[in-house]
């Protein structure tokens, strides 16, 4: 499994977690601790199970070609840059405004 937020966890681990909760009455933060997991998709798994919902499989990642890689990079080094620029922007409005 990887780590961060796109991790992916198999129907088995989903079960075992969810039954930890529900079954051994522990909590779901003492339980997404010791997985070491999001408690707020713990939570939610747990949420579906008492609900009678099947928890929703991912379907498996499409692999990306290279031009939607380099195309998908680009675009959040955009959004970062633009972030940055609105940052700048409204730092030099306010030490403008100071030096007055």
């Amino acid at each position: 499994m990887k780590a961060g937020p796109d991790r992916r966890y198999t129907p088995e681990f989903r079960d075992s977690a969810v039954k930890q909760v529900i079954e051994g009455g522990r909590s779901v933060a003492a339980v997404a601790r010791s997985l070491e997991m999001s408690s707020k998709s713990l939570a939610n798994w747990v949420y579906r199970a008492r609900k009678g919902q099947e928890l929703v499989k991912r379907a498996p990642a499409q692999p990306v070609s290279e031009l939607e890689a380099e195309l998908s990079r680009l675009r959040q080094e955009n959004a970062k840059l633009k972030l940055e620029k609105e940052i700048l922007k409204k730092a030099a409005a306010y030490f403008a405004r100071e030096s007055m």
